[in-house]
């Protein structure tokens, strides 16, 4: 059985910093490429990183490029997202999801998700 399960969130002023963890487990193939997402009230879903199993490769949403960094331990099945300079904006629920297979990058449909956690940015 697949899993991913997310950790790290929390209720913080604006200007700081928090580390989110994805830990999966049960993966059907070798590479993959997971994706920290977020929703916010009443906004859709939008995908903020992703980082591919095969290379290392990466990518960022604009609102984060140069805030939020992903890094990833496949020793340990975990992949951070560390969040620095945290604005009120980015209050959201944080999900990580996986896409599975050598190619594998991150799309809005991915093939699996964790149930998500929250980070509050007061202003």
């Amino acid at each position: 059985e697949v899993q991913l399960v997310e950790s790290g969130g929390g209720f913080l002023q604006a200007g700081g910093s928090l580390r989110l963890s994805c830990v999966f487990s049960g993966f059907p193939y070798q590479h993959y490429a997971i994706g920290w997402f977020r929703q916010a009230p009443g906004k859709e879903r939008e995908m903020i990183s992703c980082i591919a199993s095969i290379d290392g490769s990466t990518d960022y949403a604009d609102a984060v490029k140069g805030r939020f960094a992903v890094s990833s331990d496949s020793t340990n099945n975990t992949v951070w997202l560390q969040m620095n300079n945290l604005k009120p904006d980015d209050t959201a629920v944080y999900s990580c999801a996986a896409e599975m297979g050598i190619g594998a990058w991150c799309l809005m449909d991915m093939d699996y998700w964790g149930k998500g956690t929250l980070v509050t940015v007061s202003s």
